[in-house]
């Protein structure tokens, strides 16, 4: 049984403004949930319909109905299961090896699957524009598929954070060098952008080494790529040669 209150918490959760206040946010799923309960993150309490979980202790998990998990859900067609988490307190950024930096991002599908690239290509250490999509957003951690427990995402004063580093910076941008063509070290900054407009202004002037995906295609009018596919191909060729 879920209490009128704890549907009001949860729910609330949904939004950015519940999570700063509550320093709480909800991940749904078994998949998710288990590589939570099984990294750093501290679990407050766990829905779910199944009797699973058994590491989880009892006066921390709640079995209730599909009904009640709807209730709480912010998924259209609800999993099994939703766990709340205390959100950790920021790590400070490493400034050390390769770092991904996002300018913007909007998109919460965008931001999860960049973030498992992020895993998979061993990329410890993600910095965001504040004005990147918050990380705890209900379908940017769903989208993470766990990942999430394993990157160290912080937000910043981007313009200042590449301002003042040390590393060297590098930038997505159509008319850049190719990337097939360049050669690219091992440390560093990669800065991707707005999905509708990129890096912005303030940010590119201070961004030396220029980089672009060149296009293949006979007729070449596809104007650019999806940001999270862009994040691929450049991780990947910065690791090719590791």
């Amino acid at each position: 049984m879920v209490s009128k209150n704890q549907i009001k918490l949860i729910t609330s959760l949904q939004q950015k403004k519940y999570r700063s206040i509550n320093q709480l946010f909800f991940a749904e799923g078994i998949k998710v949930i288990q590589e939570l309960v099984e990294s750093n993150f501290e679990l407050v309490h766990l829905y779910t319909t199944q009797n699973d979980f058994e590491e989880v202790s009892n006066d921390k998990k709640t079995i209730i109905s599909e009904n009640d998990l709807k209730k709480i859900s912010a998924l259209a067609t609800p999993n099994t299961c939703l766990a709340i988490f205390k959100i950790p307190s920021e790590k400070k950024t490493n400034e050390s090896g390769l770092i991904l930096a996002l300018d913007s991002i909007r998109d919460p599908g965008n931001l999860g699957t960049i973030l498992r690239l992020c895993d998979w290509f061993g990329i410890e250490q993600l910095i965001c524009s504040k004005e990147t999509v918050d990380i705890y957003n209900p379908k940017v951690v769903q989208a993470t598929m766990g990942s999430i427990a394993r990157v160290n995402v912080n937000y910043v004063d981007l313009e200042s954070f590449i301002d003042k580093t040390k590393l060297a910076v590098f930038g997505t941008f159509m008319d850049g060098n190719n990337i097939y063509k360049t050669d690219l070290p091992q440390e560093g900054i990669i800065v991707m952008g707005n999905e509708a407009n990129g890096i912005s202004p303030e940010l590119e002037r201070l961004i030396k080494n220029r980089l672009t995906i060149p296009r293949f295609g006979t007729l070449q009018k596809t104007e650019s790529l999806n940001v999270a596919t862009a994040t691929a191909i450049i991780l990947s060729e910065f690791r090719r040669l590791s």
